[in-house]
């Protein structure tokens, strides 16, 4: 018996009352005043076992679907329905159950942890609106049924799920530490570049006499990577697994993370079979040409190294152009060893005497760490640095430092 039906029929907690306790005794405490605290007294081993519904409160559902029941029993009839995103009232809480109340009137108990609450939700909407107009990166289609996270990791809070084959927007890109089942730690985001890098820090030399620990290559290669300390047994250092996320949109405007390795960058196949090992982070049609009967896309491509965890987005980047001659895509231009971030943009412009061109803009990070935006136009088959009046150029910072190189002496 629920403690708001007693005190809207208290006949039978009445009943039970002369039961315990003598007629003449009951009368007197009645008209003394103490039926308050005698009824709490008897109230006490009829309490609810469930937790008072709580006004106002409610939560989304976070997975594809999920089954209302009637009660909360190894036995029970379904009652309806709930899919994902829908908002339910919760009427009450029972163990890991909580009844609720759909926005058409319907109520049944589920599983507390198919909902999330109103925080998360909100978290969700504020991502989405901070998204709304982001310029999209590409195009990508979802492996298998894939969760959407407010934040890359696999341990964060996840409400909408992605179908296999959907399509998405992809927005940005971020790499965070994977941690394993029984971890402590907090993954921490390394690649979510929507802050400005830092300049590069110098890697501490080491003492006299003692060994240099070993570096693995990626690691070394990074130029933000942080150097081991001096002396440190090779043994001790484990490397770390990382995973990198896409920050993606779906075409009802809901965003959120995913893992990158379940999403298909949309590359033609007669592009990304010249992707040479590499991956491929993302790829723009720039403009097209006519060849014959029909209009042949041309292309700006970006690379990166074919593993998670990178700093940077992408380390180059290639321009495929149409040859009408030969009927096959070329490279009409190469960007190799940079540390290159997103957003890419892509655009026309108008040039006196060539007329309209498609332009793209990538952000490239410099030797002093800071971010800087370079314009590249196509005109045919040939790319041009588009410079702004008083522009510097700067030089860019390198993923692998180039070694000088030996001179050879000539013999006597």
């Amino acid at each position: 018996m629920c403690c708001t039906t007693i005190l809207a029929d208290p006949t039978p907690v009445l009943k039970r009352l002369k039961s315990f306790v003598p007629v003449d005794a009951f009368v007197y405490l009645v008209r003394a005043g103490c039926f308050a605290l005698l009824l709490a007294l008897v109230l006490s081993p009829l309490a609810c076992k469930r937790n008072p519904m709580r006004s106002g409160e409610f939560g989304y559902v976070a997975v594809p679907q999920a089954t209302l029941r009637d009660r909360v029993a190894a036995l029970y009839n379904r009652v309806g329905a709930v899919r994902n995103g829908e908002k339910v009232e919760i009427l009450e809480r029972q163990k890991r159950f909580v009844k609720v109340r759909t926005s058409a009137g319907l109520e049944g108990w589920l599983e507390q942890r198919y909902l999330i609450n109103q925080q998360t939700f909100s978290a969700f909407e504020k991502l989405a609106a901070e998204n709304a107009s982001a310029p999209s990166q590409g195009k990508g289609t979802v492996r298998a049924e894939l969760n959407m996270h407010i934040t890359p990791a696999r341990d964060s809070e996840k409400l909408y799920q992605l179908a296999e084959n959907s399509k998405v927007d992809i927005l940005r890109r971020a790499t965070a530490e994977r941690i394993l089942p029984g971890g402590a730690a907090k993954p921490g985001v390394v690649g979510d570049r929507s802050k400005r890098p830092q300049p590069p820090a110098k890697s501490a030399a080491s003492k006299p006499g003692e060994s240099k620990p070993p570096e693995s290559k990626p690691q070394a290669e990074m130029v933000n990577a942080k150097a081991p300390s001096a002396g440190a047994a090779s043994t001790s250092a484990e490397p770390k697994l990382m995973d990198d996320w896409w920050l993606v949109r779906d075409p009802q405007g809901h965003v959120g993370w995913v893992l990158a390795r379940m999403i298909d960058i949309e590359v033609p196949m007669e592009v990304a079979q010249y992707a040479e090992g590499q991956r491929i982070q993302a790829c723009f049609a720039l403009n097209s040409v006519r060849d014959g009967d029909k209009d042949v896309s041309q292309y700006l491509v970006l690379l990166s190294p074919p593993k998670d965890g990178f700093a940077f987005d992408f380390d180059a980047f290639r321009i495929f152009t149409w040859n009408l001659r030969r009927h096959r895509y070329e490279t009409a231009y190469r960007e190799r060893n940079i540390m290159g971030f997103l957003p890419v943009t892509t655009a026309t412009r108008s040039f006196d005497r060539e007329g309209t061109l498609p332009i793209f803009t990538v952000r490239l990070q410099t030797q002093d760490g800071s971010l800087s935006d370079r314009t590249y136009r196509l005109s045919g088959p040939i790319v041009k640095r588009v410079l702004t009046p008083g522009e510097e150029v700067q030089k860019l910072a390198q993923v692998h430092k180039k070694e000088p190189k030996k001179q050879k002496h000539k013999k006597k």
